[in-house]
């Protein structure tokens, strides 16, 4: 049994010019539409899903922050070692993220560039963090 379709010939122009893309796009869209109005909304975004919120601006301060404690080598205490890092070091000579902290005494600290190792052919470490992985080599 063939079902009728009463589409107007401009609106059959119209389909034709859509590519494959475009025609997956609008089936899915009015697939959306209906689910939306039944009241029946599956994939609605949550921030929490995602880590929640972005403080851009504290997040380009933090980059600011670490881009001038390398060009410096500036003492740092525990805590500046831990907001720039983004984690509590857990031993003397820690890597995080291309940083590297390493310990002169009791909280000072001098940051680094980890990849500046790399290329003197040092083995850095990386499960200082206490972050539950293992690496085996």
């Amino acid at each position: 049994m063939a079902a009728k379709r009463s589409a107007s010939p401009a609106a059959s122009q119209e389909a034709a010019d859509l590519n494959a893309e475009q025609a997956l796009a609008l089936v899915g869209m009015g697939l959306m539409q209906k689910m939306a109005a039944s009241g029946e909304l599956p994939w609605v975004w949550q921030e929490s899903e995602d880590g929640g919120a972005c403080d851009v601006g504290a997040l380009r301060q933090r980059l600011e922050l670490t881009q001038l404690a390398l060009q410096t080598g500036a003492p740092l205490s525990t805590a500046e070692v831990t907001y720039l890092m983004g984690a509590r070091p857990g031993g003397a000579d820690v890597e995080r993220g291309g940083l590297r902290a390493r310990r002169v005494s009791r909280n000072v600290w001098k940051l680094s560039d980890a990849r500046g190792a790399e290329r003197r052919g040092e083995v850095t470490p990386f499960g200082n963090f206490n972050d539950g992985r293992r690496r085996f080599a």
